[in-house]
């Protein structure tokens, strides 16, 4: 991103994290990259009603069919039901008629009652629930200040959401303790029926310790043997029944689509990370105030996002390390995540060069072990989209037209190469065809 943002900002141009609570949080899990509160949060300092409503009337105001909120933290529901009633409250009094309102919650479930539930479902939120796997893994690291475990409270409030079916996936944190059980986890999501996943590897470092270099928990070996193991699990003879964020991205990428993640993705994505005074940051991984872009109290979207700051921040993830340029698999990653990286200064002004990140030679195992299956899986996903599609009456599009799946890719370039053969007629498509796609929504989690 560079210069100054066009006037026709939209909220959908942008998403939108607030940390509700800080890193107020009841758990004291050894890994947080966020919180340092050691599960004492004492008084919660949430959200203040005046910024939250200004900045809400705001955002809405640049909505245009569709706005989005993530909650996170710390533990978000430690800032109460009532707060979540006063959110929904004024996203409908501020939404122009006919907005699709989405909101998103990333939990450590512990504090879900029925009536939490209800709430959930009533106002359709996507919850996160943040599970380490098994019992004796969980209660490992996901601890309250005592050192009692919480694997029986994050299942009680599970049962609450499942009750009331809401919507929820499973974030799981790898580490030491969890890095070489790939076949547990797995069948442990199996047996409780969790079929939307995602790991992110645990990491020993703070979000507000943004200027040091960033270390983690496992090694880069480990974490690409967990990936290469969890594949081989997910891709089940060829019929996934799990939903795994990574594998999903992978295979996206190998449909022709972008990732969905914003490691694995050609630039970082357009977001606004805020802390309850209302101070912003462009992500939740620099928390720094070397990276603060302003206050949503005294400063406008576009203002934000035109700060020096954000252009800086932009210009880090296009900023390729030497050995990723030539790598035959940047498309899948391009270069990872900026915060992986180690950056090697030039001079004491500039950021200085960057190093492949952490986990470079995780992903290359994983993409050069995966690759063959998920060709096959990609051309199964062509194959029956275009069955499909023949089954609705109309006609499949010209060689050189948009291909019917959505890619945005020319048709001899994307699906056509994968039903030749099949007895399907061809011929242009309307273009009014709705665009489809693989991934699930998730909650933003990096």
């Amino acid at each position: 991103m560079a210069g100054s943002c066009s006037a026709e900002l939209h909220t959908k141009d942008i998403g939108v994290m607030w940390k509700t609570v800080s890193e107020a949080c009841n758990l004291a899990c050894d890994y947080c990259y966020y919180s340092t509160c050691g599960g004492k949060p004492g008084a919660v300092k949430r959200i203040d009603s005046a910024l939250l409503e200004e900045f809400i009337r705001q955002y809405m105001a640049r909505s245009n069919g569709r706005a989005v909120f993530a909650w996170q933290g710390g533990e978000p529901l430690l800032a109460g039901l009532d707060f979540f009633r006063e959110v929904v409250s004024l996203q409908a009094q501020y939404a122009p008629p006919g907005t699709v309102i989405s909101n998103s919650l990333q939990t450590n479930a512990t504090l879900i009652t029925p009536e939490w539930a209800k709430f959930f479902k009533r106002y359709n939120f996507l919850v996160g629930v943040s599970l380490d796997g098994p019992k004796e893994i969980h209660d490992a690291r996901r601890t309250y200040a005592s050192g009692a475990g919480s694997y029986d409270r994050v299942m009680q409030g599970i049962a609450h959401l499942r009750r009331e079916q809401v919507d929820f996936n499973i974030l799981t944190v790898i580490h030491e303790g969890n890095v070489d059980k790939a076949k547990e986890l797995m069948g442990f999501y199996r047996e409780h029926g969790f079929v939307y996943v995602q790991f992110i590897p645990g990491m020993d470092f703070r979000a507000q310790q943004a200027d040091k270099p960033p270390s983690f928990l496992i090694t880069p070996k480990q974490y690409g043997q967990f990936l290469c193991q969890v594949f081989d699990l997910w891709y089940n003879g060829g019929q996934p029944v799990i939903s795994e964020r990574f594998m999903d991205n992978t295979l996206s990428v190998h449909l022709g689509r972008p990732a969905e993640m914003c490691t694995h993705n050609a630039s970082c994505g357009r977001t606004l990370v805020l802390e309850p005074n209302g101070d912003a940051y462009p992500c939740d991984f620099y928390i720094h105030e070397d990276y603060k872009l302003g206050n949503v109290g005294t400063h406008t979207l576009e203002e934000l996002l035109a700060s020096p700051v954000y252009r800086s921040f932009a210009a880090m993830k296009p900023e390729l390390p030497d050995a990723c340029k030539s790598c035959e698999f940047l498309r899948f990653c391009y270069g990872g995540c900026p915060r992986n990286r180690r950056w090697e200064r030039a001079d004491p002004e500039g950021r200085g060069v960057p190093h492949p990140d952490y986990f470079c030679a995780s992903y290359k195992a994983f993409y050069r072990h995966s690759f063959p299956q998920m060709e096959q899986l990609a051309l199964q996903w062509r194959k029956q989209r275009a069955r499909e599609y023949a089954q609705t009456g109309l006609k499949l599009p010209g060689r050189n037209d948009p291909c019917f799946c959505g890619s945005g890719r020319k048709f001899k370039a994307c699906c056509l190469p994968a039903i030749a053969g099949e007895e399907l007629e061809r011929a242009q498509v309307p273009s009014s065809r709705t665009q489809t796609a693989p991934i699930r929504p998730r909650v933003q989690n990096k």
